[in-house]
């Protein structure tokens, strides 16, 4: 019997995963989209990984592009993440008042990231109703000043995390 698609996400809501809004420039045009499914795959040579949903536009931008940038988010980007998710569906233009700037690709980089990667894609592979970009990291950098938690995302949640207290 296959496994109930709903079942599948209820389980993996338990799974808490960094957010991160991923980038993109084509003919211009700058795009970004929060997201919660990004990894390393190598150091030697930097290779990450984001996992689109293939409805998305700013799937196709990244495939007709070939660049992306990831934003890692700390907790105090919360009202980013969201609006960067579509859930301020008033927002036209998402970059609107945001200070970016552009490194190797020219993907937009958020000023307001704890770190970012600037990515060439190198695969790209099916993955069901997603497709998985990987990319060669050809500029990275982290806020050396930030002493902030990651935001992370779990079970519909968005929350950050804490240290555990030495016993």
């Amino acid at each position: 019997m296959p496994l109930d698609s709903q079942m599948f996400k209820n389980t993996f809501a338990h799974w808490a995963s960094a957010v991160t809004v991923v980038t993109t420039v084509h003919k211009e045009q700058w795009k970004g989209v929060t997201v919660s499914a990004f990894n390393t795959v190598s150091f030697d040579p930097p290779l990450v990984a984001v996992f689109l949903n293939k409805k998305l536009y700013t799937h196709q931008l990244v495939a007709a592009s070939g660049v992306y940038a990831v934003n890692l988010l700390g907790e105090k980007q919360r009202e980013l993440a969201k609006l960067f998710a579509g859930m301020k569906p008033e927002v036209q233009d998402r970059f609107e008042g945001q200070d970016c700037f552009t490194s190797e690709t020219g993907s937009p980089i958020l000023k307001v990231a704890l770190g970012w990667l600037d990515c060439k894609i190198v695969h790209q592979y099916e993955g069901g109703d997603h497709t998985i970009f990987v990319g060669e990291v050809l500029a990275a950098d982290f806020d050396t000043e930030a002493d902030a938690s990651p935001l992370l995302y779990h079970g519909e949640l968005w929350g950050r995390f804490s240290k555990l207290r030495k016993q």
